[in-house]
Protein backbone atom coordinates (compact mmCIF):
# COMPACT_ATOMS: atom_id res chain seq x y z
CA UNK A 1 0.00 0.00 0.00
CA UNK A 2 2.87 2.37 0.83
CA UNK A 3 4.45 1.87 -2.60
CA UNK A 4 1.12 2.47 -4.35
CA UNK A 5 0.50 5.64 -2.33
CA UNK A 6 4.01 6.91 -3.09
CA UNK A 7 3.49 6.22 -6.79
CA UNK A 8 0.14 8.06 -6.65
CA UNK A 9 1.80 11.07 -5.02
CA UNK A 10 4.51 11.17 -7.67
CA UNK A 11 1.77 11.45 -10.30
CA UNK A 12 1.12 14.95 -8.98
CA UNK A 13 4.65 15.99 -9.85
CA UNK A 14 3.32 16.08 -13.41
CA UNK A 15 2.46 19.76 -14.08
CA UNK A 16 -0.34 18.66 -16.42
CA UNK A 17 -2.28 17.18 -13.48
CA UNK A 18 -1.93 20.28 -11.30
CA UNK A 19 -2.78 22.61 -14.17
CA UNK A 20 -5.89 20.51 -14.91
CA UNK A 21 -7.02 20.76 -11.26
CA UNK A 22 -6.49 24.53 -10.97
CA UNK A 23 -7.90 25.38 -14.41
CA UNK A 24 -11.04 23.29 -13.98
CA UNK A 25 -11.56 24.71 -10.49
CA UNK A 26 -12.09 28.16 -12.02
CA UNK A 27 -14.01 26.65 -14.92
CA UNK A 28 -16.39 24.85 -12.53
CA UNK A 29 -16.91 28.06 -10.58
CA UNK A 30 -17.87 30.02 -13.69
CA UNK A 31 -20.31 27.37 -14.94
CA UNK A 32 -21.89 26.81 -11.52
CA UNK A 33 -22.25 30.54 -10.81
CA UNK A 34 -24.28 31.18 -13.97
CA UNK A 35 -27.96 30.51 -13.24
CA UNK A 36 -29.35 27.52 -15.12
CA UNK A 37 -25.97 26.01 -16.02
CA UNK A 38 -25.39 22.79 -14.09
CA UNK A 39 -22.47 20.72 -12.84
CA UNK A 40 -23.55 18.07 -15.35
CA UNK A 41 -23.25 20.61 -18.14
CA UNK A 42 -19.77 21.50 -16.86
CA UNK A 43 -18.83 17.81 -17.08
CA UNK A 44 -20.33 17.43 -20.57
CA UNK A 45 -18.44 20.45 -21.90
CA UNK A 46 -15.15 19.00 -20.65
CA UNK A 47 -15.39 16.06 -23.06
CA UNK A 48 -13.53 17.66 -26.00
CA UNK A 49 -10.67 18.61 -23.66
CA UNK A 50 -10.62 15.23 -21.87
CA UNK A 51 -10.29 13.58 -25.27
CA UNK A 52 -6.77 14.99 -25.63
CA UNK A 53 -5.65 14.55 -21.99
CA UNK A 54 -4.02 11.49 -20.38
CA UNK A 55 -6.30 9.50 -18.01
CA UNK A 56 -5.32 11.09 -14.67
CA UNK A 57 -5.53 14.77 -15.73
CA UNK A 58 -8.86 14.02 -17.45
CA UNK A 59 -10.33 12.34 -14.35
CA UNK A 60 -8.88 15.05 -12.07
CA UNK A 61 -10.56 17.67 -14.24
CA UNK A 62 -13.96 15.99 -13.76
CA UNK A 63 -13.58 15.62 -9.99
CA UNK A 64 -12.53 19.25 -9.56
CA UNK A 65 -14.98 20.87 -11.97
CA UNK A 66 -18.00 19.05 -10.54
CA UNK A 67 -17.07 19.86 -6.92
CA UNK A 68 -16.54 23.56 -7.61
CA UNK A 69 -19.63 23.81 -9.83
CA UNK A 70 -21.86 22.40 -7.09
CA UNK A 71 -20.52 24.99 -4.63
CA UNK A 72 -20.70 27.86 -7.13
CA UNK A 73 -24.41 27.19 -7.62
CA UNK A 74 -24.88 28.74 -4.17
CA UNK A 75 -23.73 32.16 -5.41
CA UNK A 76 -26.66 33.12 -7.68
CA UNK A 77 -29.04 31.38 -5.24
CA UNK A 78 -28.03 33.82 -2.51
CA UNK A 79 -27.78 36.90 -4.72
CA UNK A 80 -30.65 36.64 -7.21
CA UNK A 81 -32.78 33.77 -5.88
CA UNK A 82 -31.91 31.55 -8.84
CA UNK A 83 -30.12 28.26 -8.06
CA UNK A 84 -26.96 27.93 -10.12
CA UNK A 85 -27.29 24.13 -10.04
CA UNK A 86 -30.23 21.84 -9.14
CA UNK A 87 -28.40 20.72 -5.96
CA UNK A 88 -28.79 24.28 -4.62
CA UNK A 89 -32.55 24.44 -5.14
CA UNK A 90 -33.29 22.84 -1.74
CA UNK A 91 -32.12 25.93 0.16
CA UNK A 92 -32.34 28.77 -2.36
CA UNK A 93 -35.13 30.63 -0.55
CA UNK A 94 -33.33 30.60 2.78
CA UNK A 95 -30.04 31.72 1.16
CA UNK A 96 -31.69 34.60 -0.66
CA UNK A 97 -33.80 35.80 2.27
CA UNK A 98 -30.78 35.70 4.62
CA UNK A 99 -28.87 37.77 2.06
CA UNK A 100 -31.71 40.27 1.98
CA UNK A 101 -31.35 40.55 5.75
CA UNK A 102 -27.72 41.62 5.33
CA UNK A 103 -26.21 38.22 6.19
CA UNK A 104 -24.81 37.33 2.77
CA UNK A 105 -21.30 36.97 4.27
CA UNK A 106 -22.59 34.36 6.71
CA UNK A 107 -24.38 32.49 3.90
CA UNK A 108 -21.26 32.33 1.76
CA UNK A 109 -19.06 31.36 4.70
CA UNK A 110 -21.35 28.42 5.48
CA UNK A 111 -21.57 27.54 1.77
CA UNK A 112 -17.79 27.43 1.28
CA UNK A 113 -16.88 25.53 4.45
CA UNK A 114 -19.78 23.06 4.29
CA UNK A 115 -18.95 22.35 0.64
CA UNK A 116 -15.25 21.80 1.37
CA UNK A 117 -15.74 19.71 4.51
CA UNK A 118 -18.61 17.71 3.01
CA UNK A 119 -16.53 17.01 -0.11
CA UNK A 120 -13.58 15.76 1.97
CA UNK A 121 -15.88 13.52 4.05
CA UNK A 122 -17.29 12.09 0.80
CA UNK A 123 -13.75 11.54 -0.46
CA UNK A 124 -12.87 9.49 2.62
CA UNK A 125 -16.04 7.47 2.13
CA UNK A 126 -14.86 6.77 -1.42
CA UNK A 127 -11.41 5.78 -0.09
CA UNK A 128 -12.67 3.28 2.48
CA UNK A 129 -16.00 2.03 1.10
CA UNK A 130 -15.20 1.57 -2.60
CA UNK A 131 -12.33 -0.95 -2.16
CA UNK A 132 -14.41 -2.99 0.32
CA UNK A 133 -17.31 -3.11 -2.12
CA UNK A 134 -14.89 -4.03 -4.89
CA UNK A 135 -13.73 -7.10 -2.95
CA UNK A 136 -17.35 -8.14 -2.43
CA UNK A 137 -18.19 -7.43 -6.07
CA UNK A 138 -15.47 -9.82 -7.26
CA UNK A 139 -17.82 -12.62 -6.20
CA UNK A 140 -20.69 -11.20 -8.25
CA UNK A 141 -21.93 -13.12 -11.28
CA UNK A 142 -24.20 -11.95 -14.08
CA UNK A 143 -27.21 -12.62 -11.81
CA UNK A 144 -26.04 -10.12 -9.18
CA UNK A 145 -24.97 -7.54 -11.75
CA UNK A 146 -28.38 -7.82 -13.39
CA UNK A 147 -30.20 -7.02 -10.17
CA UNK A 148 -27.77 -4.26 -9.25
CA UNK A 149 -28.35 -2.62 -12.62
CA UNK A 150 -32.14 -2.95 -12.19
CA UNK A 151 -31.79 -1.44 -8.70
CA UNK A 152 -29.89 1.49 -10.20
CA UNK A 153 -32.64 2.10 -12.72
CA UNK A 154 -35.27 1.83 -9.99
CA UNK A 155 -33.63 4.37 -7.68
CA UNK A 156 -33.41 6.87 -10.53
CA UNK A 157 -37.20 6.71 -10.80
CA UNK A 158 -38.20 6.49 -7.15
CA UNK A 159 -35.82 9.18 -5.91
CA UNK A 160 -36.43 11.60 -8.76
CA UNK A 161 -37.64 15.07 -7.86
CA UNK A 162 -40.30 14.72 -10.58
CA UNK A 163 -43.29 12.41 -10.33
CA UNK A 164 -42.39 8.69 -10.50
CA UNK A 165 -44.58 8.28 -13.58
CA UNK A 166 -42.73 10.98 -15.53
CA UNK A 167 -39.37 9.67 -14.32
CA UNK A 168 -40.37 6.16 -15.43
CA UNK A 169 -41.33 7.42 -18.90
CA UNK A 170 -37.96 9.17 -19.19
CA UNK A 171 -36.24 5.97 -18.12
CA UNK A 172 -38.09 3.96 -20.78
CA UNK A 173 -37.00 6.48 -23.42
CA UNK A 174 -33.39 6.02 -22.33
CA UNK A 175 -33.68 2.21 -22.37
CA UNK A 176 -35.26 2.32 -25.84
CA UNK A 177 -32.43 4.51 -27.14
CA UNK A 178 -29.96 2.03 -25.62
CA UNK A 179 -31.37 -0.79 -27.76
CA UNK A 180 -30.41 0.93 -31.03
CA UNK A 181 -27.56 -0.85 -32.82
CA UNK A 182 -26.44 -4.47 -32.84
CA UNK A 183 -28.17 -6.91 -30.50
CA UNK A 184 -25.82 -7.53 -27.55
CA UNK A 185 -26.30 -11.30 -27.81
CA UNK A 186 -27.10 -12.19 -31.41
CA UNK A 187 -25.42 -9.29 -33.21
CA UNK A 188 -28.58 -8.55 -35.23
CA UNK A 189 -29.21 -4.88 -36.20
CA UNK A 190 -32.06 -3.21 -34.28
CA UNK A 191 -33.77 0.12 -35.04
CA UNK A 192 -30.99 1.19 -37.41
CA UNK A 193 -33.36 1.75 -40.38
CA UNK A 194 -30.58 0.71 -42.72
CA UNK A 195 -28.23 3.47 -41.54
CA UNK A 196 -24.73 2.06 -40.94
CA UNK A 197 -23.93 4.96 -38.59
CA UNK A 198 -26.37 3.48 -36.08
CA UNK A 199 -24.89 -0.03 -36.05
CA UNK A 200 -22.73 0.93 -33.06
CA UNK A 201 -25.69 2.41 -31.26
CA UNK A 202 -26.12 6.01 -30.15
CA UNK A 203 -22.73 7.33 -29.10
CA UNK A 204 -22.86 8.19 -25.44
CA UNK A 205 -20.89 11.46 -25.43
CA UNK A 206 -22.90 13.16 -28.25
CA UNK A 207 -26.06 12.14 -26.41
CA UNK A 208 -24.80 13.74 -23.18
CA UNK A 209 -23.69 16.92 -24.95
CA UNK A 210 -27.12 17.15 -26.53
CA UNK A 211 -29.26 16.32 -23.50
CA UNK A 212 -27.47 18.79 -21.26
CA UNK A 213 -25.55 21.26 -23.43
CA UNK A 214 -27.83 21.85 -26.43
CA UNK A 215 -30.96 21.62 -24.28
CA UNK A 216 -29.51 24.32 -22.01
CA UNK A 217 -28.76 26.52 -25.02
CA UNK A 218 -32.34 26.13 -26.27
CA UNK A 219 -33.76 26.98 -22.83
CA UNK A 220 -31.66 30.12 -22.62
CA UNK A 221 -32.54 31.17 -26.18
CA UNK A 222 -36.23 30.91 -25.25
CA UNK A 223 -35.60 32.88 -22.04
CA UNK A 224 -33.74 35.62 -23.91
CA UNK A 225 -36.55 35.77 -26.47
CA UNK A 226 -38.93 36.43 -23.59
CA UNK A 227 -36.64 39.11 -22.19
CA UNK A 228 -35.62 37.12 -19.09
CA UNK A 229 -32.09 37.90 -17.86
CA UNK A 230 -30.42 37.25 -14.54
CA UNK A 231 -28.49 40.45 -13.84
CA UNK A 232 -28.15 42.08 -10.44
CA UNK A 233 -25.26 44.02 -8.95
CA UNK A 234 -24.69 43.26 -5.28
CA UNK A 235 -22.02 44.60 -2.94
CA UNK A 236 -21.15 43.03 0.41
CA UNK A 237 -18.25 42.33 2.74
CA UNK A 238 -16.55 38.98 3.29
CA UNK A 239 -14.93 40.06 6.56
CA UNK A 240 -15.31 37.46 9.31
CA UNK A 241 -17.53 35.15 7.25
CA UNK A 242 -15.54 32.00 8.09
CA UNK A 243 -15.54 32.84 11.80
CA UNK A 244 -19.32 33.23 11.77
CA UNK A 245 -19.71 29.99 9.81
CA UNK A 246 -17.68 28.02 12.38
CA UNK A 247 -19.99 29.35 15.12
CA UNK A 248 -22.97 28.06 13.15
CA UNK A 249 -21.37 24.61 12.75
CA UNK A 250 -20.82 24.42 16.51
CA UNK A 251 -24.48 25.24 17.06
CA UNK A 252 -25.62 22.55 14.60
CA UNK A 253 -23.08 19.79 15.31
CA UNK A 254 -25.64 16.98 15.00
CA UNK A 255 -26.85 18.37 11.68
CA UNK A 256 -23.36 18.31 10.17
CA UNK A 257 -22.79 14.67 11.13
CA UNK A 258 -26.26 13.54 10.05
CA UNK A 259 -26.15 15.36 6.72
CA UNK A 260 -22.74 13.94 5.78
CA UNK A 261 -24.05 10.42 6.48
CA UNK A 262 -27.19 11.09 4.41
CA UNK A 263 -25.07 12.47 1.58
CA UNK A 264 -22.82 9.40 1.50
CA UNK A 265 -25.75 6.97 1.57
CA UNK A 266 -27.77 8.80 -1.11
CA UNK A 267 -24.68 9.38 -3.25
CA UNK A 268 -23.76 5.69 -3.19
CA UNK A 269 -27.21 4.77 -4.55
CA UNK A 270 -27.05 4.45 -8.35
CA UNK A 271 -28.94 7.22 -10.09
CA UNK A 272 -29.51 9.41 -7.02
CA UNK A 273 -26.77 12.06 -6.73
CA UNK A 274 -26.17 15.39 -5.02
CA UNK A 275 -29.51 16.95 -6.02
CA UNK A 276 -31.56 14.30 -4.24
CA UNK A 277 -29.14 14.19 -1.28
CA UNK A 278 -29.74 17.92 -0.70
CA UNK A 279 -33.53 17.50 -0.69
CA UNK A 280 -33.47 14.42 1.54
CA UNK A 281 -31.12 16.09 4.05
CA UNK A 282 -33.32 19.17 4.03
CA UNK A 283 -36.44 17.10 4.70
CA UNK A 284 -34.83 15.08 7.50
CA UNK A 285 -33.41 18.24 9.12
CA UNK A 286 -36.82 19.93 9.07
CA UNK A 287 -38.37 16.84 10.66
CA UNK A 288 -35.96 16.98 13.62
CA UNK A 289 -35.46 20.74 13.80
CA UNK A 290 -36.33 22.77 16.89
CA UNK A 291 -37.68 25.49 14.61
CA UNK A 292 -39.23 23.86 11.51
CA UNK A 293 -41.49 26.88 11.07
CA UNK A 294 -38.44 29.00 10.17
CA UNK A 295 -37.58 26.91 7.11
CA UNK A 296 -38.04 28.93 3.94
CA UNK A 297 -38.07 32.25 5.83
CA UNK A 298 -34.33 32.95 5.86
CA UNK A 299 -32.94 30.37 8.30
CA UNK A 300 -29.37 29.07 8.33
CA UNK A 301 -30.08 25.46 9.38
CA UNK A 302 -31.30 24.14 5.98
CA UNK A 303 -28.23 25.69 4.32
CA UNK A 304 -25.98 23.78 6.72
CA UNK A 305 -27.77 20.46 6.17
CA UNK A 306 -28.15 20.56 2.41
CA UNK A 307 -24.70 22.12 1.91
CA UNK A 308 -22.95 19.22 3.65
CA UNK A 309 -25.17 16.58 2.06
CA UNK A 310 -24.87 17.57 -1.60
CA UNK A 311 -21.06 17.80 -1.45
CA UNK A 312 -20.47 14.57 0.49
CA UNK A 313 -22.78 12.86 -2.02
CA UNK A 314 -20.66 14.10 -4.92
CA UNK A 315 -17.66 11.88 -4.12
CA UNK A 316 -19.93 9.03 -3.00
CA UNK A 317 -21.51 8.92 -6.48
CA UNK A 318 -18.15 7.65 -7.74
CA UNK A 319 -18.51 4.50 -5.59
CA UNK A 320 -21.06 2.65 -7.80
CA UNK A 321 -19.45 4.15 -10.91
CA UNK A 322 -15.98 2.77 -10.16
CA UNK A 323 -16.99 -0.47 -8.42
CA UNK A 324 -19.87 -1.62 -10.63
CA UNK A 325 -19.64 0.60 -13.70
CA UNK A 326 -23.11 1.95 -12.88
CA UNK A 327 -23.40 5.77 -12.70
CA UNK A 328 -24.14 7.29 -9.32
CA UNK A 329 -25.50 10.37 -11.13
CA UNK A 330 -25.42 12.04 -14.52
CA UNK A 331 -21.89 13.40 -13.93
CA UNK A 332 -20.44 9.95 -13.29
CA UNK A 333 -22.41 8.69 -16.31
CA UNK A 334 -20.30 11.04 -18.43
CA UNK A 335 -17.20 10.00 -16.46
CA UNK A 336 -17.77 6.33 -17.32
CA UNK A 337 -17.87 7.26 -21.00
CA UNK A 338 -14.57 9.14 -20.61
CA UNK A 339 -12.95 6.23 -18.73
CA UNK A 340 -13.92 3.81 -21.49
CA UNK A 341 -12.65 6.31 -24.04
CA UNK A 342 -9.29 6.10 -22.24
CA UNK A 343 -9.31 2.29 -22.29
CA UNK A 344 -10.23 1.98 -18.58
CA UNK A 345 -13.18 -0.28 -17.78
CA UNK A 346 -14.88 0.48 -14.44
CA UNK A 347 -15.46 -2.56 -12.25
CA UNK A 348 -14.08 -4.34 -9.19
CA UNK A 349 -10.81 -5.25 -10.92
CA UNK A 350 -9.89 -1.62 -11.59
CA UNK A 351 -8.85 -1.28 -7.94
CA UNK A 352 -6.20 -3.97 -8.45
CA UNK A 353 -5.16 -3.30 -12.02
CA UNK A 354 -5.10 0.49 -11.69
CA UNK A 355 -4.33 0.94 -7.97
CA UNK A 356 -2.02 4.00 -8.37
CA UNK A 357 -4.68 5.70 -10.50
CA UNK A 358 -7.34 5.03 -7.86
CA UNK A 359 -5.19 6.53 -5.09
CA UNK A 360 -4.50 9.51 -7.34
CA UNK A 361 -8.26 10.00 -7.71
CA UNK A 362 -8.65 9.97 -3.90
CA UNK A 363 -5.92 12.60 -3.52
CA UNK A 364 -7.52 14.69 -6.27
CA UNK A 365 -10.82 14.86 -4.41
CA UNK A 366 -9.10 16.03 -1.24
CA UNK A 367 -7.01 18.62 -3.10
CA UNK A 368 -10.04 19.90 -5.02
CA UNK A 369 -12.04 20.45 -1.85
CA UNK A 370 -9.14 22.10 -0.04
CA UNK A 371 -8.69 24.35 -3.05
CA UNK A 372 -12.37 25.24 -2.79
CA UNK A 373 -11.74 27.44 0.28
CA UNK A 374 -9.36 30.02 -1.26
CA UNK A 375 -10.88 29.80 -4.74
CA UNK A 376 -14.41 29.99 -3.32
CA UNK A 377 -13.46 33.06 -1.31
CA UNK A 378 -12.13 34.70 -4.49
CA UNK A 379 -15.30 33.77 -6.36
CA UNK A 380 -17.45 35.35 -3.67
CA UNK A 381 -15.40 38.55 -3.89
CA UNK A 382 -16.04 38.87 -7.65
CA UNK A 383 -19.40 37.09 -7.77
CA UNK A 384 -21.34 40.09 -8.97
CA UNK A 385 -19.21 40.09 -12.14
CA UNK A 386 -19.59 36.32 -12.66
CA UNK A 387 -23.33 36.86 -12.84
CA UNK A 388 -23.02 39.43 -15.61
CA UNK A 389 -21.56 37.28 -18.42
CA UNK A 390 -23.81 38.03 -21.44
CA UNK A 391 -25.84 35.04 -22.51
CA UNK A 392 -25.55 36.04 -26.18
CA UNK A 393 -21.79 35.40 -25.91
CA UNK A 394 -21.94 32.37 -23.64
CA UNK A 395 -24.56 30.29 -25.45
CA UNK A 396 -22.78 30.13 -28.84
CA UNK A 397 -19.57 29.09 -27.06
CA UNK A 398 -21.41 26.27 -25.28
CA UNK A 399 -22.92 25.08 -28.57
CA UNK A 400 -19.51 25.17 -30.24
CA UNK A 401 -17.93 23.07 -27.45
CA UNK A 402 -20.79 20.57 -27.66
CA UNK A 403 -20.21 20.19 -31.39
CA UNK A 404 -16.45 19.73 -30.91
CA UNK A 405 -16.99 17.12 -28.19
CA UNK A 406 -19.51 15.19 -30.25
CA UNK A 407 -17.41 15.17 -33.41
CA UNK A 408 -14.09 14.35 -31.69
CA UNK A 409 -15.21 10.94 -30.38
CA UNK A 410 -15.55 9.21 -33.76
CA UNK A 411 -14.62 12.00 -36.21
CA UNK A 412 -18.10 11.48 -37.63
CA UNK A 413 -20.41 14.41 -38.53
CA UNK A 414 -23.36 12.08 -37.95
CA UNK A 415 -22.69 12.36 -34.21
CA UNK A 416 -23.35 16.10 -34.40
CA UNK A 417 -26.81 15.24 -35.76
CA UNK A 418 -27.29 12.84 -32.82
CA UNK A 419 -26.27 15.64 -30.47
CA UNK A 420 -28.79 18.08 -31.96
CA UNK A 421 -31.59 15.49 -31.89
CA UNK A 422 -30.88 14.60 -28.26
CA UNK A 423 -30.74 18.29 -27.41
CA UNK A 424 -34.20 18.82 -28.83
CA UNK A 425 -35.42 15.74 -26.93
CA UNK A 426 -33.94 17.03 -23.65
CA UNK A 427 -35.49 20.46 -24.18
CA UNK A 428 -38.97 19.02 -24.86
CA UNK A 429 -38.77 16.65 -21.89
CA UNK A 430 -37.72 19.28 -19.36
CA UNK A 431 -40.20 21.82 -20.73
CA UNK A 432 -42.95 19.33 -19.85
CA UNK A 433 -41.59 18.37 -16.43
CA UNK A 434 -39.87 15.12 -17.42
CA UNK A 435 -36.42 14.67 -15.82
CA UNK A 436 -33.43 14.06 -18.10
CA UNK A 437 -31.29 12.08 -15.63
CA UNK A 438 -33.35 8.83 -16.01
CA UNK A 439 -32.85 9.07 -19.81
CA UNK A 440 -29.11 9.14 -19.22
CA UNK A 441 -29.23 6.20 -16.84
CA UNK A 442 -31.44 4.19 -19.18
CA UNK A 443 -29.05 4.83 -22.07
CA UNK A 444 -26.02 3.73 -20.02
CA UNK A 445 -27.40 0.98 -17.80
CA UNK A 446 -30.11 -0.42 -20.10
CA UNK A 447 -27.64 -2.39 -22.28
CA UNK A 448 -25.99 -3.67 -19.09
CA UNK A 449 -29.33 -5.02 -17.84
CA UNK A 450 -29.98 -6.71 -21.19
CA UNK A 451 -26.48 -8.20 -21.48
CA UNK A 452 -26.44 -9.64 -17.96
CA UNK A 453 -29.97 -11.02 -18.33
CA UNK A 454 -29.21 -12.71 -21.65
CA UNK A 455 -25.90 -14.14 -20.41
CA UNK A 456 -27.64 -15.54 -17.33
CA UNK A 457 -30.52 -16.85 -19.41
CA UNK A 458 -28.12 -18.67 -21.76
CA UNK A 459 -26.05 -20.11 -18.89
CA UNK A 460 -29.12 -21.60 -17.21
CA UNK A 461 -30.70 -22.70 -20.51
CA UNK A 462 -33.81 -20.67 -19.83
CA UNK A 463 -34.12 -21.40 -16.10
CA UNK A 464 -35.03 -18.17 -14.24
CA UNK A 465 -34.82 -19.59 -10.71
CA UNK A 466 -31.11 -18.69 -10.15
CA UNK A 467 -32.13 -15.03 -10.39
CA UNK A 468 -33.87 -15.39 -7.01
CA UNK A 469 -32.26 -18.45 -5.40
CA UNK A 470 -28.73 -17.07 -4.96
CA UNK A 471 -28.58 -15.22 -1.59
CA UNK A 472 -27.28 -11.86 -2.86
CA UNK A 473 -29.54 -11.95 -5.91
CA UNK A 474 -32.55 -12.69 -3.72
CA UNK A 475 -31.70 -9.81 -1.39
CA UNK A 476 -31.35 -7.37 -4.29
CA UNK A 477 -34.55 -8.64 -5.89
CA UNK A 478 -36.52 -8.14 -2.66
CA UNK A 479 -35.04 -4.68 -2.11
CA UNK A 480 -35.94 -3.68 -5.67
CA UNK A 481 -39.48 -5.00 -5.22
CA UNK A 482 -39.81 -3.07 -1.95
CA UNK A 483 -38.60 0.08 -3.68
CA UNK A 484 -41.27 -0.24 -6.36
CA UNK A 485 -43.99 -1.04 -3.83
CA UNK A 486 -43.03 1.72 -1.38
CA UNK A 487 -45.19 4.51 -2.96
CA UNK A 488 -48.25 2.24 -2.90
CA UNK A 489 -47.58 1.05 0.65
CA UNK A 490 -47.03 4.58 1.95
CA UNK A 491 -50.26 5.74 0.29
CA UNK A 492 -52.22 2.86 1.84
CA UNK A 493 -50.67 3.64 5.23
CA UNK A 494 -51.70 7.30 5.02
CA UNK A 495 -55.26 6.31 4.08
CA UNK A 496 -55.50 3.91 7.03
CA UNK A 497 -54.21 6.59 9.39
CA UNK A 498 -56.75 9.11 8.08
CA UNK A 499 -59.62 6.62 8.40
CA UNK A 500 -58.46 5.75 11.92
CA UNK A 501 -58.42 9.42 12.88
CA UNK A 502 -61.96 9.88 11.53
CA UNK A 503 -63.12 6.82 13.49
CA UNK A 504 -62.02 8.46 16.73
Amino acid sequence: MGDVLLQALTNFANPQVLIAIVATAFYGLIIGAIPGLTATLAAALLVPFAFFLPPLPAIAAYATASALAIFAGDIPAALVRVPGTPATAAYTDDSYLLSQKGKVGLVFGVDILSSAIGGIVGAFALIFIAPLLARVAQNFTTFEFFWFAVLGLSTSVMLSAASPVKAFISLLIGILLGTIGLDVTLGYPRFTFGNPNLLGGISFIPAMCGLFGVAEVLRNVVSMARGIEYVQKVTFTTKGMFREAIKVFREFKINTIRSNIIGIIIGALPGAGADIAAWVANGVAKRFSKHPEKYGTGYIEPIVDAGFANNSALAATWIPALVFGIPGDSITAILIGVLMMKGLRPGPLIFQQQAPLMYSIYITFILANLLMIPVGWMAVKISSQLLRIPKKILMPLILLMCMLGSFAINNNPFDIGIMLGMGLLGFILEANGFPVAPVVLGLVVGPMVEWNFMQSFIKTQGNLLPFVTRPISLGMALFTLLLWCYPLLSRLLRRSQKSGARGR
